[in-house]
């Protein structure tokens, strides 16, 4: 009895694995990710403590995936019918699974990456006579654009994150790119263009009544700032 009550645990706690990797598709996806990444840390030959980090972080994603299915599935037990307290408990544990991703993705890019490459991009950075390239800067642009877009989603009361709510990530994106487009041409019937067709997108979005004008203003003003900071004000 004493052996059977050591092993019983274990083989349920197995059995909830298998369960999750033969019904959950991410889980399987997860899993295979897995497998290349570590036989890729053993080809590469990575230091122990990486390895450690990486499993470390596998791990935490492979966990977050299982609670989420757990979730999920007990969701449905409790009622087979839609209800915004579900959906929301299943949203919000489906973020938790995406916040591990995207947060293993980059502790894995980091490691990829090397120490010596991140000491020369740290010198680079602190250095006053090079600057961020273009591409640089519009590309952390898009992503500052994203982050703020989906905290103005978050601060408003309707609307979901890839429609509607209370930023417009349409207008952000269309003036960021138009601003910038400003701030780098020197046209103006290139400007003007490019103005032309943010107000086009912004305008789309009002009559397709998915924004108000001052959502599409709260977006616009996003991307407009945004552009100026990265591509007037800063250093060229």
């Amino acid at each position: 009895m004493a052996a059977k009550d050591i092993i019983g645990p274990f083989r349920v706690a197995f059995e909830g694995i298998v369960h999750t990797f033969r019904t959950q598709r991410h889980m399987r996806i997860h899993l295979y990710v897995t497998l290349v990444t570590v036989l890729g840390a053993m080809v590469l030959n990575l230091r122990l403590r990486y390895i450690l980090m990486l499993m470390f972080i596998i791990t935490f994603v492979l966990v977050a995936e299982m609670f989420n299915s757990a979730i999920e599935a007990t969701v449905d037990l409790v009622s087979d019918k839609y209800h915004p307290l579900a959906k929301f408990a299943k949203d919000i544990s489906a973020g938790a699974v995406l916040i591990t991703t995207i947060m293993a993705i980059i502790v894995g890019s980091m490691i990829a990456v090397g120490e010596d490459q991140w000491e020369r991009i740290r010198i680079s950075l602190t250095s006053e006579s090079i600057g961020a390239t273009i591409v640089q800067r519009y590309l952390a642009g898009a992503f500052l654009v994203f982050v703020l877009v989906i905290i103005g989603k978050g601060l408003g009361k309707h609307g979901e994150v890839t429609k509607g709510g209370l930023v417009s990530g349409h207008a952000a994106y269309g003036f960021f790119a138009a601003t910038s487009i400003v701030m780098l041409a020197d046209n103006v019937v290139v400007s003007a263009v490019a103005i032309l067709l943010a107000l086009l997108v912004a305008q789309s979005r009002w009559e397709a009544k998915i924004h108000s004008i001052f959502e599409l203003t709260l977006g616009a003003t996003v991307g407009v700032i945004l552009a100026l900071l990265l591509f007037g004000i800063s250093p060229k």
